[in-house]
């Protein structure tokens, strides 16, 4: 019983937090786990994290600034397709991967419609 308590310790919290998070835009991005494989081939276990930042967008549509979480491949995306309006009414719902970006679609759309 101590055992099992005492190695969810040491392993600290669940590797799967950004899958299951959903307050951002980050494209279908997770953490990743891998090992550092150096010259003296001795294996040691790693993980990769997200390149996530606090970003301020401005969308045209509702005529206001959001503050986001997303991840620096989104913000590329963004920046390619014109701006997060476009971003999100272009981007297939898959492709979002977020409850938060499925909801502001769905805001987008509903404020195209009332104009």
């Amino acid at each position: 019983m101590l055992g099992q308590n005492l190695t969810k310790i040491l392993r600290g919290p669940a590797t799967a937090f950004y899958r299951l998070r959903m307050d951002g835009l980050f494209g279908g991005v997770a953490i990743q786990h891998g090992n550092n494989k150096p010259k003296s081939l001795h294996k040691t276990r790693r993980i990769w994290l997200p390149n996530i930042q606090k970003v301020t967008v401005y969308s045209a549509i509702l005529d206001k600034k959001l503050k986001l979480r997303m991840t620096s491949r989104i913000l590329r995306t963004i920046d390619k397709k014109g701006g997060l309006d476009n971003y999100l009414l272009e981007t297939k719902d898959k492709n979002i991967a977020s409850t938060l970006g499925l909801e502001l679609k769905q805001t987008l759309q509903k404020a195209l419609q009332a104009k």
